[in-house]
């Protein structure tokens, strides 16, 4: 068994250096999100050679998963480490965000490269005061630690956001938050501004084409040739939803004064399946958005609002992950397969052969009815531990102020 997994990781290799074309070796800031809602997956020490053959030099994690932390030690890859959702009350105990930082981060360094921690997942969009209100100490706390610690200049501390907190987003330019999270947005941005951490959002244009595929140019979401749009009031030309979405987000922080905070995209991806109502979700728009976006990151494109800016984007998602709830396409946004073969021809050169042995911790899981999600496993990117709700109840919330934006593109658009 072993000899045929050994053999099917190398051939997966093969795959990956065959597919479609090669890109340029310049793809050095690439970043992907390694989530492990799932019961098959590969061993962490079988994931570093299919991490290094997509070119990917930073991994977000949704836990601190001590396997995974020592299995990438020594190889010179950026990590982001998470803290749940569950975590944050707890964090406020400056002696308990110290424990943590000391178990879970300081004990890996300098030989696991531990450059950020995100404190919570997309706190403020499920309008949960008890989270929101824990937010802001927990990552102060968390900061605080580093600080006494003396790894504050090598360590930042963060936290990820959905587009959902932005109340206006078309034209990108009059991008703002929505008006009753800015007194809560506002101290979390000066907390940025005086740590130097990035302000990170998870930015996924596919559910605007889901939501509305008659308006949405399909072209424009997966960066395809398009005629684009123009933003009536900066004059800037749009060909891609995404740089769009990013520009808003600039424009809500420059609103408030904060024009020179950096923003990173920490999650954004396409399903290569879905349910028949999750139109777009195929094999093939998932890979001309991936491959797409990984080509714009290694030609170190900016934005329009910001061309000289490199992206820092983290790509969603390593693998399909089986035990993740919700509809079909949560199980699918992997650029992998659990067995290490891709998903889909991405078109990315490999020059690392793949060898490893698949780790199993149970059989196969029905799609229909996804069994409990250990609490080992990291949370997944709109998965919020203390919450009962899945993505379709988050899509509401996040494609309002999409939906408002979508309206006005179609009318921009020869369909």
């Amino acid at each position: 068994m072993e000899l045929q997994c050994t053999i099917l990781y190398y051939c997966a290799s093969l795959i990956l250096s065959i597919s479609g074309f090669m890109f340029p070796v310049m793809v050095d800031s690439i970043g992907i999100n390694y989530g492990q809602i799932a019961n098959n997956l590969p061993s962490p020490d079988n994931v570093v050679p299919l991490v290094k053959s997509i070119g990917a030099t930073k991994v977000k994690l949704y836990d601190a998963d001590p396997r995974v932390l020592r299995a990438f030690a020594n190889t010179g890859v950026e990590f982001i480490v998470g803290l749940g959702n569950e975590y944050l009350s707890k964090m406020r105990d400056p002696d308990k965000a110290q424990a943590w930082v000391k178990s879970n981060v300081q004990a890996y360094l300098p030989a696991t490269k531990i450059t950020c921690i995100t404190a919570g997942n997309e706190v403020l969009t499920f309008n949960d005061t008890s989270l929101s209100d824990d937010l802001l100490p927990a990552m102060q706390s968390v900061h605080t630690a580093l600080v006494n610690l003396g790894l504050d200049k090598q360590v930042s501390v963060t936290t990820a956001h959905s587009l959902a907190i932005l109340e206006t987003s078309y034209p990108p330019s009059a991008g703002a938050f929505r008006r009753d999270l800015v007194g809560c947005v506002t101290p979390i941005l000066n907390f940025h501004a005086k740590t130097g951490s990035p302000f990170l959002i998870n930015a996924y244009p596919y559910f605007a084409y889901k939501g509305n595929p008659k308006q949405v140019s399909l072209d424009f979401v997966l960066f395809q040739p398009n005629q684009g749009i123009v933003d009536p009031a900066s004059n800037l030309h749009y060909d891609n939803m995404l740089f769009a979405q990013i520009d808003a987000v600039y424009s809500a922080l420059s609103s408030l004064g904060y024009k020179k905070l950096p923003i990173h995209i920490s999650e954004t991806g396409w399903p290569s399946k879905g349910d028949a109502e999750e139109a777009g979700a195929t094999p093939d728009n998932a890979k001309k958005y991936n491959g797409n976006l990984i080509k714009l990151i290694g030609q170190k494109k900016g934005t329009p609002m910001r061309p000289n800016t490199d992206l820092n984007i983290y790509v969603f998602a390593l693998f399909n992950e089986n035990m993740k709830p919700g509809p079909t396409s949560e199980r699918n946004y992997g650029l992998f397969k659990p067995d290490g073969t891709p998903a889909y021809s991405l078109g990315i050169s490999s020059t690392d052969a793949v060898s490893a042995n698949t780790s199993s911790s149970g059989g196969s899981v029905s799609a229909g009815t996804p069994p409990t999600v250990p609490e080992s496993s990291s949370t997944g990117y709109l998965s919020i531990s203390s919450a009962t709700g899945t993505h379709k109840t988050v899509i509401g919330h996040l494609f309002f102020p999409l939906a408002l934006l979508m309206i006005c593109w179609a009318f921009r658009f020869p369909f």
